[in-house]
Formats: structure tokens, C-alpha cells, sequence
């Protein structure tokens, strides 16, 4: 079950409670800091039980933040330090924003964080206490400890029946003008305000000088600004409407491409279809017609009946035609022979 009751035994106490707050500044190696940006959260053991208690800490953006340690225990009423890094490509784009659009940009940040806790075994416990931990206090557990940690959320999350504490904190993001002053007017000011890019180098001399400027300098300051933020506006309006335009010129493009392949597979089908006709047709033709060694047979047939009816005189009778007989080679002249044998024949 998921709660969100601080007063609950397995909940630990979270501070800061609500948010975490990165304070980004343009060299971090000026004030006297590591070079990062980072803030600590401190997660205690109220003593509500005198169980240890298991903590995880998540975030939306793993890329952006590092966090040591990210999972572990808790004895009764004791505390641990996570600390919380800001990676140093992400500080950098933070500040480019913040150049950029001012404060207000990063006041919307949507990173956020989630603190999870629950009680876990005295077996499992055992296993943690008087283990030493890489970098010391705070530092992470040994690779075998931290697997069974991962393997115990693992299960955590899937069981319905254990309870577990959860809290989510907000990020905000906080740039530290008054050390980008300082780093500026420091021992190597000169220095450092000569490697910066000559747009921003005009914007803070400028702003240094608005206090000395008259009424009418102010104004044609106001104006120039008007005038860059109109023509920043007009990129944009032009910036969004070339996007639309290509977006619109895509879809068309898709339409056409999807109408030409459904033309291509209507003609392929068709053509299917008449070459199966065609072949029909063909065979049909095939069949009601006589083929040639059908006909070589007939005429062999006939040829042998008709040598067979000459032999027996059956064939005599057609030399009495008068046209079959000459072409076949009858004489067409009755002999004394054969009108004796008719006579006979009748009389008898």
C-alpha cells in the first residue's frame, strides 16, 4: 500500500520537506567551491519502531542529477546524508537559459524527486550493520549488499501487501547573481570579464551604467529593447510558420505517396485477373478444338479402311457415279461382264 502520512512507523523525515534547491552560478570554481552545483538531503529515523528502516531516492532526470547514496538503511533514530549533484553540462544549459530569459525560465522546473521508505527484517538489517562503505559515511555499501538493496525494491514494488512511505520534493533552480558580481569585480575581474562573449559583456556593462544614465538615454534603452524583443517575436511568428508549412507539405506528401501505392496494388490485382482470364480462354480453345495428331490418326484410319474396301470390291459400286467414279478411276463404261452379272442377279 502507498501512503503519504509522515505519522506512519515505516516513514522517515525528510528535510528539506517540500523541495530541493540547486543554486547555479556562472563559474562555481570562483567562490571557493568544488566546481559543482549540488544540495544534501537529510533523511532521519524518527524512532517510531525499532526496526531499521529501507530508503530509495529517485528523480525523473537520472542523467541530470547524480545521487550518493541512492538507496539504503536507516537505524532508529539515526540519519543519513544524501548528497544531491548537478552534472556540469546541465548547470551550464541551465545558465544559458537563465542569460537568456532571466529567473523566470527556471522557476517552472519539472524535475522532481521521490524519497521511498519502508521497514524491513532484522535478518535483512544484520546484514548492513558495522559494514564499512566506500568513501566512508555516506559513501555507497559493497556490490553484494547493494544488489540484495535493489532485489528488496524490486519486490517491494510488487507486493500489495507491504507497506511503503512515499515523498515527492520539487527542484528549483536558483541562480546566485551576487557571486557572478563578485567573481566579476574580483582580483582577476578584468580577466574574467574579458573572456566573456560580447553580447552578454554589453548587457552587464550596461546595467552597471543604468544608474548614470538620463531620462532619454533610459528610454531609447527601453525602445531598443522594444524594438529587439519585436523583432524576436517576428522570427518566431515567421520560425512557426515555415514549421507549418513543412508539416503541411509532409502530410500532402504521405496522401500522395499512399495514393499512388493503392493505384500500383489496384493495377496488380487486375492484372492478375486478366492474365487468369487469358489462360482460361486459351485452355478452353485447347479443349473443343482437334489437334493435329488426332487428325493424323483419323486419316491414317480412313486410309487403311479404304485399302481394305478395295481389296474386297466393296468400292465398286462408286464407279457407277458419275463424277466420284472418274476421279477415283472407275471405268465408267459398264462391260458385257458386269451387265451379265446385274441381269443375273435380277432374275434371280
Amino acid at each position: 500500500n502507498i501512503t503519504t502520512m509522515s505519522s506512519l512507523p515505516h516513514a522517515l523525515e525528510i528535510d528539506p520537506e517540500s523541495s530541493l534547491q540547486f543554486t547555479i552560478t556562472r563559474d562555481p570554481a570562483t567562490d571557493g567551491s568544488d566546481g559543482s552545483s549540488r544540495c544534501t538531503m537529510t533523511l532521519r529515523h524518527p524512532g517510531h519502531t525499532k526496526g531499521y528502516l529501507a530508503f530509495k531516492v529517485k528523480t525523473t532526470q537520472p542523467r541530470r542529477y547524480l545521487v550518493r547514496p541512492n538507496q539504503g538503511i536507516v537505524a532508529p533514530n539515526s540519519s543519513e546524508t544524501v548528497s544531491i549533484l548537478l552534472v556540469d553540462k546541465d548547470r551550464q544549459v541551465l545558465y544559458s537559459t537563465y542569460e537568456r530569459l532571466g529567473q523566470s525560465a527556471l522557476d517552472h522546473s519539472k524535475d522532481k524527486f521521490l524519497v521511498q521508505s519502508c521497514a524491513v527484517s532484522d535478518d535483512f538489517s544484520a546484514k548492513f550493520q558495522n559494514e564499512p562503505r566506500m568513501g566512508g559515511e555516506g559513501g555507497q555499501y559493497k556490490k553484494e549488499l547493494v544488489e540484495e538493496l535493489t532485489a528488496m525494491w524490486n519486490k517491494a514494488s510488487s507486493d500489495s501487501n507491504l507497506p511503503v512511505y512515499n515523498k515527492k520534493l520539487h527542484v528549483r533552480h536558483v541562480v546566485d547573481t551576487g557571486a557572478n558580481a563578485a567573481a566579476i569585480k574580483g582580483a582577476n575581474g578584468a580577466a574574467a570579464s574579458s573572456s566573456l562573449p560580447a553580447s552578454f559583456q554589453e548587457g552587464v556593462d550596461k546595467r552597471n551604467n543604468a544608474d548614470k544614465m538620463s531620462p532619454e538615454q533610459l528610454t531609447d534603452e527601453v525602445a531598443s529593447l522594444r524594438r529587439k524583443y519585436d523583432e524576436l517575436v517576428a522570427f518566431s511568428v515567421n520560425l512557426t510558420a515555415e514549421r507549418d508549412i513543412l508539416n503541411n507539405t509532409l502530410e500532402q506528401t504521405k496522401r500522395d505517396l499512399n495514393r499512388e501505392m493503392a493505384t500500383r496494388t489496384a493495377l496488380e490485382k487486375q492484372g492478375l485477373k486478366v492474365g487468369s482470364r487469358s489462360q482460361d480462354s486459351r485452355s478452353n480453345k485447347s479443349s473443343g478444338g482437334v489437334s493435329a495428331k488426332t487428325l493424323l490418326i483419323v486419316v491414317f484410319v480412313a486410309c487403311l479402311s479404304a485399302i481394305r474396301a478395295t481389296n474386297s470390291g466393296s468400292l465398286d459400286v462408286l464407279g457407277s457415279v458419275p463424277v466420284i467414279g472418274g476421279m477415283l478411276g472407275f471405268d465408267s463404261s459398264p462391260t458385257e461382264e458386269k451387265i451379265a452379272r446385274v441381269v443375273l442377279s435380277d432374275e434371280l
